[in-house]
């Protein structure tokens, strides 16, 4: 069973927010006067460019990686790992490897964010 992670994007100014808890009144989550979308998480890279964050496991850490450029104009942003209802994030900058590790639990799901391809995920295992 995965968690799901809910991010919303502003359409104009580009602003990304985790969210914690949904909001269900009509008001919704604002930005730029407008309300901001849910990012849907793809899960298969389609093209050169790989997005979906891969992992190995050793003993008690699961390394990650998304194998990605880091340039100034398109980069990972983040990786995150949802488990138990707990995030653990990684944030990274260009010139950066878009690697990192978190410790391994079982049915997690892992988050990659592309500042210009928006969310991506993997179930663990």
């Amino acid at each position: 069973m995965s968690e799901e992670m809910i991010v919303r994007r502003c359409k104009k100014c580009g602003a990304v927010v985790k969210v914690l808890k949904e909001c269900n009144c009509e008001c919704g989550f604002v930005c730029c006067g407008e309300k901001m979308d849910i990012v849907v998480p793809n899960s298969e890279d389609a093209s050169f460019e790989k997005h979906v964050p891969t992992y190995e496991i050793k003993d008690d850490r699961i390394y990650v990686t998304v194998n990605h450029v880091m340039e100034e104009e398109h980069y990972i942003e983040w990786i995150s790992i949802v488990s138990n209802g707990r995030e653990c994030t990684t944030y990274f900058k260009p010139g950066m490897e878009a690697k990192t590790h978190f410790r391994y639990v079982p049915n997690s799901t892992i988050y990659a964010y592309c500042n210009k391809h928006l969310l991506w995920k993997a179930d663990v295992q």
